[in-house]
């Protein structure tokens, strides 16, 4: 078997605006959303990547999404940031991988789901985790908070969902999110103290 042109290993983590819990997860995603529409961010932190001889450890980068009522109906509009942090050949590289023109998970949502590419950006990307909480800043971009739903069997892990289709991964943690703010390529959004949905896991993708 040919080897991949691109691998990336890490740590996930995402919210939208959709209540907890996020019926696209749990529908395949066939369900209608909470609200009219469906705004996301699913942010990346490469533990171990590369894209050929191309390293990307430690880099980091973000899917903006806006999906209409059914998610699996498509035409979405989709954005992309990239992390400062990476040199002009790990932004190009990484910048393929995340906007789906390298294939893999990416390449099949951007086929697939989305009709309006909004374009990639490249700002400084801060992740944080700490127990159950994890937290994202994009400054001027994105900026959002979540903390793991813990379940009550004291094992210190939070409740999960398997066996699912999402891109990031099967397994997935349940979380509810503080704060998540957007701005940026027409996908505008600003929500405090709702519990809205979160969630986060490991992933691997290649392409």
């Amino acid at each position: 078997m040919a080897e991949s042109a691109w691998q990336l290993r890490g740590d996930y983590m995402e919210s939208c605006n959709c209540d907890y819990l996020c019926p696209c997860v749990y529908t395949n995603p066939q369900g209608e959303t909470t609200h009219e529409h469906c705004t996301a961010a699913l942010v990346f932190h490469v533990a171990e990547g590369r894209h050929g001889a191309q390293r990307l450890d430690g880099l980091s980068f973000a899917l903006l999404i806006r999906s209409g009522r059914i998610m699996a109906d498509g035409n979405w509009s989709f954005a992309v940031v990239v992390d400062a942090a990476a040199d002009p050949a790990q932004r190009a590289a990484l910048g393929a991988i995340a906007a789906g023109e390298a294939g893999g998970t990416p390449g099949a949502i951007r086929a697939g789901l989305v009709s309006d590419f909004r374009g990639t950006a490249h700002a400084p990307i801060r992740i944080a985790a700490d127990g159950l909480r994890r937290s994202v800043e994009i400054p001027g971009i994105l900026s959002f908070a979540i903390e793991g739903v813990a379940s009550r069997n004291k094992s210190g892990e939070p409740f999960y969902i398997d066996n699912t289709a999402h891109p990031a991964g099967k397994r997935l943690a349940l979380a509810r999110a503080e704060h998540f703010e957007m701005q940026g390529f027409g996908l505008d959004l600003s929500l405090r103290g709702h519990g809205n949905n979160g969630h986060f896991a490991p992933f691997a993708w290649a392409g």
